[in-house]
């Protein structure tokens, strides 16, 4: 993880600054506060800041529904009952502001959530440090040969040399032309906002991303998926630990429901019943198409 000077003397004057405040604060999250939590090899995640709480989701659904939901449900309870019935208001009482540094690839997959605040490192203004993803062998994959957008088997000995040597020569000699085309001896040299269009896509950028909790669950749902791709999935696991210390119930609740639970069609779940009542259930009496059969055997074993 590479972080500037002046970042390392941003952090370390945060982190020594405690204020006395009248404002909801959860332990967990001013320990993240500001610290770099290392994703790939030049990337990171940092809190910079947050607000709301477990009990700000329980303050804002007591709101809608009334004093008789407090005597019905305590708040664990009625944290998992918005999350298993998909209310998404109570959840959007609580943001985080993060501070992320991440390759420009990662970055485009990123901002597809477009439920968020954004304001991105900017190459008109500034000269992008030599810094590129490179990943590492156990990364190197083929393309699967039955999904058009998953990876397939590891590469091996001379192609997985091959592969790297390309990546590491394109990105330094993107970069070295990047850096001549900025500046000559006795020269303008190229605008900033024309030079950066030669640059690959694993260089890095950096952003502050601000989202209230009910669009990150979103995100993480899509994002920490096992069939994510490798690059984002990192970043989104190393936000869940995150938020697990931000907003604990909450946080149980959506892993229970949303990461760890699964949803069935309605077809999905007449075969269920059907099976309950022991009746035997195939692709053909399914109903279902045979990539929705495929799923279902998957969810069910």
């Amino acid at each position: 993880m590479t972080l500037t000077n002046e970042q390392k003397a941003e952090i370390s004057i945060q982190r020594s600054f405690v204020a006395e405040t009248r404002r909801a604060t959860v332990s967990g999250m001013e320990q993240h506060l500001y610290k770099a939590y290392q994703v790939l090899d030049h990337g990171f995640v940092r809190v910079v800041d947050y607000m709301g709480d477990d009990p700000a989701i329980v303050q804002a659904a007591r709101v809608s529904y009334g004093q008789g939901t407090k005597k019905a449900l305590d708040d664990t309870g009625l944290i998992r009952y918005l999350m298993r019935h998909w209310h998404s208001t109570p959840f959007e009482m609580c943001e985080i502001k993060l501070h992320v540094k991440l390759p420009v690839f990662v970055a485009r997959q990123w901002i597809r959530h477009r439920t968020a605040n954004i304001n991105e490192y900017s190459a008109r203004y500034s000269i992008l440090d030599r810094e590129f993803y490179i990943p590492s062998e156990d990364q190197l994959a083929s393309q699967s040969k039955k999904n058009h957008q998953g990876r397939g088997q590891i590469l091996v000995g001379d192609e997985a040399e091959r592969v790297l040597e390309i990546l590491k020569s394109d990105s330094t000699r993107s970069y070295d032309n990047y850096e001549q085309m900025l500046s000559q001896d006795n020269q303008e040299g190229l605008a900033r906002e024309l030079a950066r269009m030669n640059l690959p896509m694993n260089i890095y950028t950096q952003w502050y991303w601000k989202t209230n909790l009910h669009n990150l669950f979103h995100f993480l749902r899509l994002r920490a998926d096992t069939h994510a791709q490798y690059e984002i999935r990192v970043y989104a696991d190393e936000i869940l630990k995150i938020v697990a210390d931000w907003v604990p119930a909450a946080f149980e609740a959506f892993n229970d429901y949303r990461l760890e639970g699964a949803q069935l069609s309605g077809k999905g779940l007449d075969c269920i019943k059907r099976m309950i009542a022991g009746e035997s259930v195939d692709e053909n009496t399914s109903k279902m198409s045979a990539g929705e059969w495929r799923e279902f055997q998957l969810l069910i074993k």
